[in-house]
């Protein structure tokens, strides 16, 4: 597949890999659907577009999942279709399992899972009436296997990927497409917006997502695998390789990881 001349709608789309995505598919052809919560933000980026007058801004919470339906007519409504929904909205967590509120664990099920599920159960029948779509995925290397101090997150992401392989098979005779994407580390904001312990934010960068791919770099990549209409894409550095390791060896994995400067 390509872009060209196709409605892509983008969550998150207000700073990180989704400002990335959007300023990338820009010089597409396509026609942009940007939304996350932040109005001044998604102006921004919409200013910084290839052809603005191609972009739609479209504010949403992934948490107000009941508000979902109605904004996903309006977002079909600003093209007249969607072929595109790049899920990409979500928030991250850093904190130990001991010391977590329960909140927090819901907050993260409630963006990150349910957010995601209920907008992409909105557009559902436009995919199905059309006989075409493809769903995008943001989830983790996280949503594979987990890591210290993610313990919200991953329990988030490993359920996406149940969520989002059961809608594969189930419209695969629809012609709907599922990508699911995993990054490992990136070098965004992700962690400085982790939630904490108590719901607060970490507010500062982690090592590692320091060190992480560049978001260009990734963009490129999560790209060519949305091209390729790919089950699963697992992008980072080395990172990536625990996913065949957990394969051939958890407790190896469980090893390297407890030794590794993951926190």
């Amino acid at each position: 597949m390509n872009f060209k001349n196709k409605v892509v709608w983008i969550t998150g789309a207000s700073s990180g890999i989704g400002k990335s995505l959007a300023i990338t598919l820009s010089k597409e052809n396509c026609k942009l659907i940007l939304s996350s919560r932040r109005k001044e933000a998604l102006m921004a980026v919409k200013a910084l577009c290839n052809t603005p007058e191609n972009v739609v801004v479209l504010p949403l919470d992934l948490a107000e999942t009941d508000s979902l339906a109605g904004i996903t007519e309006i977002a079909i409504s600003c093209f007249g279709k969607i072929d595109l929904l790049i899920n990409n909205g979500g928030i991250s967590q850093r904190s130990p399992i001991i010391d977590t509120t329960i909140a927090v664990d819901r907050k993260l099920m409630e963006v990150d899972y349910l957010g995601t599920v209920a907008l992409s159960k909105a557009l559902l029948p436009h995919f199905v009436a059309n006989k075409s779509g493809h769903y995008v995925v943001v989830s983790s290397l996280m949503g594979k296997f987990s890591s210290p101090f993610r313990s919200a997150y991953c329990g988030a992401k490993h359920a996406l990927h149940g969520f989002f392989d059961a809608l594969r098979l189930e419209h695969d005779k629809d012609n709907i497409k599922v990508t699911m994407i995993c990054p490992g580390f990136v070098n965004t904001d992700v962690a400085r917006n982790a939630l904490t312990a108590d719901g607060s934010k970490q507010t500062h960068q982690d090592e590692m997502t320091e060190k992480g791919l560049n978001v260009e770099v990734f963009t490129k990549k999560m790209l060519q695998a949305i091209k390729k209409e790919k089950f699963e894409a697992y992008i980072g550095k080395k990172e990536r390789f625990g996913i065949y390791l957990k394969r051939i060896s958890p407790r190896l994995l469980h090893k390297l990881v407890l030794r590794s400067k993951v926190r």
